[in-house]
């Protein structure tokens, strides 16, 4: 697909000798209002070099240019030259270029499969899946999917929370209070109610603090008893986690938690040692960067245990030998910010290079109307509800329109997960909210469901255009985009042109809500579209160039979904 703005560049420079194409690429606006043409050129730094005002520059160059065939019009308004695109060959590239790559549409090849680690998701074991897991699990798993189109070898890690004192605390819970009946049964709520327990009792016996200690630190001793319940909960834990997971349609290429890397330890921390870095403190080891403008990070306890910065560090570590990446990603909520900026600065100071290929993408923290979440009170709001609340109220919605009875069940699962998924992923990312049943379960507006609604209708017009539309799908028919060049159907096919360089920015920031809205556009944009054109109408030239500027759009928008992680109904 040509890039306008560069074929732009490239007649400019011809016309000015004074500055290289690149220095006009940068000084090329985007007029506010489609109206004022679709690109600016802004006079003002030439009037220096040509002696003259702006807005005679201007002039003259509008009156230089405007013979050229690449331009519907060029005009001088002001200190600017204001460019008005052919539209029709807009609008041929464009769809030529959707249509030709199919499911490849909005792929680059940046990457050349340098292989990129994202880390997300990443529960506790042994805690419950809550509403708050949900925007690094897919937050995370959007960016996989963004960086795969972008050409990198992706490497999808669920770096579980299954080490730790908390499991000190659970084993304890669970010898005092517990059963196995009850846990086979409903691990996450059982165990839930066990790490509830011990803290409500620790509050009246602060002993059973030392008592956890000492039973995290037999775990790390490799002590059987503590093992073998430690590796039950884990085993239990992830059973119920896989429920999440195939709901959502996510998988991991690794679920190498922070246990993974217990014996991998003692080297990394005798390395740190060696290289000067460890200080004892109070009969703890630490790292000082107050050089650094940064609080002593604690690298192991004076009772042996480790930390989980001690741990991240290893991983680190582990990953560059194992996978030798490109970008380790993390997404991990920004109240972890400290925690990332400190381990980031000791890997720097082990001597290691790679350590600014290791990228922290925070993100905002999800609130309960009443209150802060919290998994020692109990107060949570499980993720798991929430999705099957979802499909629950899509179907009973969906059941009163025309989907076909075999098709229910998938289309409502298909919607209501979107719905979830595109409401987390539809602002943007480091904005903390409240989560609320009423937002979630709203299909009206800017919403999933709304975006999915369009694909479905986009497929509708297809499907009623019948063998026309696939012919002209398969390449059999070239379109004349002459026959409709009206206002709703260009801004459409611009917005549709941009995908590719919209997913390579949501790429460069770690930013899947611009994918998001930039396909709630195109929704909107086809809308209008198939609200002021009739679609299917008697001319056979101009029906063509209509069903090509609706499967152009069906193929962006199912693209756009894909790289959220949403499926794209095609009826609903």
């Amino acid at each position: 697909m040509k890039d306008q703005k560069k074929e732009l560049a490239s007649v400019l420079a011809g016309a000015l000798d004074n500055l290289t194409e690149e220095e006009i690429t940068g000084l090329i606006e985007t007029p506010p209002d489609s109206a004022m043409g679709d690109f600016a050129f802004p006079c003002f730094k030439l009037a220096k070099i040509f002696r003259k005002a702006p807005q005679m520059i201007a002039q003259e160059l509008a009156e230089k240019l405007s013979g050229n065939s690449a331009f519907a019009e060029v005009k001088n308004v002001n200190a600017y030259v204001n460019f008005f695109m052919n539209r029709a060959e807009v609008e041929a590239d464009v769809v030529k270029s959707v249509l030709d790559k199919g499911e490849d549409y909005g792929k680059a090849d940046i990457g050349g499969n340098k292989p990129v680690i994202v880390e997300f998701s990443s529960p506790n074991i042994a805690k419950p899946f809550h509403i708050g897991h949900i925007r690094s699990t897919v937050i995370g798993n959007s960016l996989s999917k963004i960086y795969k189109a972008l050409g990198y070898d992706v490497i999808r890690i669920n770096h579980l929370g299954d080490y730790g004192t908390q499991f000190g605390k659970m084993i304890v819970a669970y010898r005092k209070w517990g059963n196995e009946e009850d846990v086979k049964r409903e691990p996450i709520k059982t165990l839930l109610s066990y790490y509830v327990k011990f803290h409500e009792e620790a509050d009246k016996d602060p002993s059973l603090e030392d008592e956890a200690r000492a039973t995290f630190a037999k775990l790390e001793q490799g002590e059987k008893e503590e093992v073998e319940i430690w590796k039950w909960f884990r085993e239990e834990s992830l059973k119920e986690f896989s429920y999440v997971y195939d709901l959502l349609g996510i998988e991991f290429d690794s679920y190498a938690g922070e246990s993974f890397y217990s014996d991998k330890m003692p080297a990394v921390v005798k390395e740190m040692e060696d290289k000067g870095l460890l200080q004892e403190s109070e009969g703890a080891q630490i790292v000082d960067l107050s050089d650094y403008d940064m609080p002593p990070a604690l690298i192991k306890k004076k009772d042996g245990s480790t930390l989980y910065i001690t741990r991240d560090i290893t991983a680190a570590i582990y990953r560059k030998n194992t996978y030798n990446f490109y970008r380790n990603i993390y997404v991990v909520a920004s109240q972890q910010n400290l925690h990332f900026k400190q381990w980031f600065k000791i890997i720097e100071l082990m001597g290691y290079d790679w350590a600014d290929q290791c990228v922290h993408v925070p993100f905002g923290m999800v609130s309960l109307e009443d209150g802060t979440m919290s998994t020692r009170k109990g107060k949570v709001v499980f993720l798991l509800d929430v999705l099957n609340k979802s499909v629950e109220k899509t179907r009973e919605i969906i059941a009163e329109k025309n989907v076909p009875e075999e098709l229910l069940d998938q289309t409502a699962h298909d919607v209501g997960i979107g719905a979830v998924v595109f409401q987390e992923l539809s602002n943007n990312r480091i904005k903390d909210y409240t989560f609320s049943w009423d937002k979630v379960l709203n299909f009206d507006g800017e919403t999933g469901p709304y975006v999915q609604y369009t694909h479905a209708r986009c497929a509708s017009v297809l499907r009623n255009a019948g063998a026309e539309a696939d012919d002209l799908i398969a390449g059999k028919i070239t379109p004349d985009m002459s026959k409709v060049t009206g206002d709703a159907a260009y801004e459409l096919m611009k917005a549709v042109g941009r995908f590719p360089d919209v997913v390579i920015e949501a790429g460069d920031k770690y930013e899947p809500s611009i994918v998001t809205r930039h396909i709630i556009d195109i929704a909107e944009l086809f809308n209008k579209f198939y609200h002021d054109e009739h679609i299917l109408v008697e001319d056979r030239e101009e029906r063509i160039a209509k069903l090509a500027v609706t499967a152009a759009t069906e193929q962006t928008i199912k693209n756009g979904l894909a790289l959220l992680g949403i499926a794209a109904p095609d009826r609903m």
